[in-house]
């Protein structure tokens, strides 16, 4: 009966840990918030705002600055198919009816509209670019057009993503890095780590594909 009672008491009582969690206002530690990954893909967001600034002022000289531009493009690859990764997770939860995700709630209707056709353009203009180091000369006229099209399409887009997100990104993206809301949802070093790796990814990429910029260039010696 005394075992009984205790156990009975402790039910009620709940764990010391979780009681002073409470008493103390903090959120519990939790692995199935979906703000976990709302915070690695504002993290990825800013890193992605980062480098895309670097890869416009390229852009402002091209010739001269085709190399670091074709490298800083390639860096982008997997922090990009990251930043896909989770938001494709975030919609597959809410739509599979998760009721942390649906409790959240989907984006306004015009980012969700805007999401898959940011994505397509973006792969688009990162495939071209890619595409225009080894195609043959012959065709490399309309790939070239099609990279600069679907960049003037993707920029517009872009644009109104970013600043329907900013909000979102701005709130989320620094939480894993200020000691006092880290602790708040398990897997911060994960998160890191993952995005870490997948900028180690891409620098791997473009040191290897870079090189190519040079038969491009003197092939092409107009462009």
């Amino acid at each position: 009966m005394v075992s009984r009672g205790r156990v009975h008491a402790n039910q009620h009582q709940g764990s010391p840990s979780r009681t002073r969690r409470e008493s103390l206002g903090e959120k519990p530690r939790s692995t199935a918030d979906p703000e976990a990954n709302g915070r690695l893909t504002a993290t990825t967001g800013v890193l992605l705002v980062v480098l895309l600034a670097a890869e416009g002022v390229t852009i402002l000289r091209i010739r001269p600055l085709l190399v670091p531009h074709v490298f800083v493009g390639l860096v982008l690859v997997p922090p990009v198919l990251l930043k896909v990764a989770t938001t494709t997770w975030r919609a597959a939860r809410y739509y599979l009816g998760d009721p942390a995700y649906r409790s959240k709630g989907p984006p306004p209707m015009v980012l969700r509209l805007l999401g898959p056709l940011a994505v397509v353009l973006t792969v688009t203009v990162l495939a071209s670019g890619i595409a225009l180091l080894f195609t043959p000369s012959s065709e490399r006229g309309l790939m070239l057009t099609v990279h600069k099209a679907s960049f003037v399409l993707w920029f517009g887009v872009l644009t109104v993503h970013v600043l329907g997100h900013l909000f979102d990104t701005a709130s989320l993206a620094p939480r894993d890095y200020v000691r006092r809301t880290r602790q708040q949802v398990r897997g911060a070093t994960s998160r890191q780590w993952a995005l870490a790796a997948s900028v180690a990814v891409g620098l791997v990429l473009a040191a290897a594909l870079t090189p190519h910029t040079g038969s491009w260039l003197h092939l092409n010696p107009s462009r």
